[in-house]
């Protein structure tokens, strides 16, 4: 919905401090009125973004049923099917690979791009790179697909995010954010499903990756329809990024279609405060990488960052990336038993993140955190002791999986990603996501790739039990370092905590 004022094509302009600094300012005084808005107004600016999140689930979901299939010699339909360790470690990373150059990119460009024109780049490079993997004549262009499909999932998880942040109401930010990885789950779930599906029909990889591309054109097409965050368009213009009058008016617009009739005359009063707060924490030019690294700049890194890097390190990727494997260990031999327990598996994430979506804004986040690692902890004790003293007993390794993977719906999977869209100002609040979401994809790959080398070199079993140290180890840094951030606007955790 075109205006006069375009704030992804910015013209350089001089900004009146006085106009902003003569606007009223209540946020970080805790006196801010709830924000009116609809919940059916809220759904689309939700919905669209998420899809970055399914596909992200989807890629995970499906390829734990695609490695099985590529190395059959019966169903993969190719002559290249026995690859070695490494080259499966790459097609079961390739993807991740592929997010860490898209956060990179998303460092130097994100900003200038916009969270929705982000997004509708990364799905342009989920369509692409879904393509390309399906119909891959051979092993190197596989792995170029699965690249590309990544920087796709890099854009996406950088850019969904904070959009979802910027746009929901603070009341009901926590619930949407969250719901953001009901959504990864979800697409786990329909992965899992499908490749259960495909496990033994031959060629069946290439239909288990080339179900993305229609659901990218889905994204694009609504991102595309969807206004930009109006915060981000007052980030512009006190950045000097466009005429102030004209990207006000076109927050305002943005605003009203993001919240629906119910805002009725509130939404200039809300913009307005934002104005004003972003005049008072000085937001006017944006963080270099120095700056990054100091103050509260780096105090937000270390509360994002360091959530994130624990998300990642306590073993999520292997237990994701190879839980058809290790249900086979567990006694599903069957390469197509061992896939249909995958999706019970994906159920149970699908309803532990369902009720982390309905608590996380009552509860608060740092109770979720305490009480979910500490059942992840215990849950990786058991899956070493499993695979070291308890072989002959294969019920401890399923309930281990169980009651990791539910109590990682609870934590780590929707806070972590609530937190990093939270914790950063305005400012720096794109370059500290690619940063954070750098650090993500960058310990996920490490930790999928490996897992299956230091299988080889240590044991399954000692490997879980350095993860369950880990493990505690995060349990101190929730306690030391993370906040409350629970039913603050996002002007109000800068001003708190940072």
């Amino acid at each position: 919905m075109a205006t006069a004022s375009d704030p992804e094509q910015p013209i350089v302009s001089f900004i009146d401090k006085g106009e902003i600094n003569n606007v009223r300012e209540p946020l970080l005084k805790g006196e801010h009125l709830p924000e009116n808005y609809s919940i059916r107004s809220a759904i689309l600016p939700f919905l669209f973004p998420a899809f970055g999140g399914l596909l992200y689930g989807y890629d995970i979901g499906a390829t734990s049923s695609a490695t099985i299939s590529i190395e059959s010699a019966t169903f993969s339909g190719i002559s290249w099917y026995d690859l070695s360790s490494v080259q499966l470690g790459l097609v079961t990373s390739g993807s991740l690979y592929g997010a860490l150059i898209g956060s990179a990119v998303a460092f130097k460009i994100a900003d200038w791009l916009g969270r929705r024109r982000e997004l509708i780049v990364s799905a342009l490079f989920y369509f692409v790179g879904a393509l390309v993997t399906a119909f891959a004549p051979v092993y190197v262009i596989m792995v170029i697909g699965r690249l590309l499909y990544g920087v796709g999932i890099g854009l996406a998880m950088h850019a969904a995010p904070m959009y979802i942040a910027e746009t929901a109401p603070s009341q009901i930010r926590g619930q949407l954010i969250s719901l953001k990885e009901f959504f990864i789950v979800f697409g786990m779930l329909v992965g899992y499903t499908v490749g259960s599906l495909l496990i033994e029909t031959v060629a069946g990889w290439r239909y288990m990756y080339g179900v993305s591309a229609p659901l990218a054109v889905i994204m694009g097409i609504g991102m595309w329809w969807l206004p930009s965050s109006p915060r981000w368009i007052l980030l512009c213009a006190i950045q000097g990024k466009g005429e102030l009058q004209g990207l006000r008016e076109k927050a305002i617009c943005c605003l009203c279609q993001l919240r629906g009739a119910a805002i009725g005359d509130s939404a200039t009063r809300q913009v307005d405060d934002i104005l004003s707060e972003l005049s008072q924490l000085s937001e006017q030019k944006e963080a270099t990488i120095g700056e990054m690294l100091q103050g509260k700049c780096l105090k937000a890194l270390t509360i994002g960052a360091g959530l994130i890097l624990f998300q990642q390190i306590t073993g999520q990727p292997s237990v994701l990336y190879y839980a058809a494997r290790i249900f086979q260990d567990a006694g599903f031999s069957a390469a197509a038993d061992a896939t249909r327990a995958s999706i019970f598996l994906a159920l149970l994430k699908l309803i532990m993140t369902g009720v982390a979506v309905v608590v996380v804004d009552k509860l608060g986040r740092r109770p979720l955190l305490l009480g979910g690692v500490s059942g992840i902890a215990i849950s990786l004790f058991l899956l070493g002791s499993y695979y070291t003293y308890l072989g002959n007993v294969p019920a401890v390794a399923v309930t281990a999986l169980l009651l990791y993977v539910g109590c990682y719906q609870l934590s780590f999977g929707p806070i972590g990603w609530l937190m990093i869209s939270e914790i950063f100002p305005l400012r720096v609040r794109g370059r500290g996501l690619s940063i954070s979401v750098l650090v993500n994809f960058g310990a996920n790959a490490l930790v999928a790739f490996s897992f299956s080398p230091l299988q080889v070199l240590l044991g399954a079993g000692t490997v879980f039990f350095i993860f369950g140290g880990i493990a505690v180890l995060s349990l101190l840094f929730i306690f030391f370092i993370i906040p409350e951030t629970k039913g603050l606007t996002l002007e109000e955790i800068e001003a708190k905590y940072l």
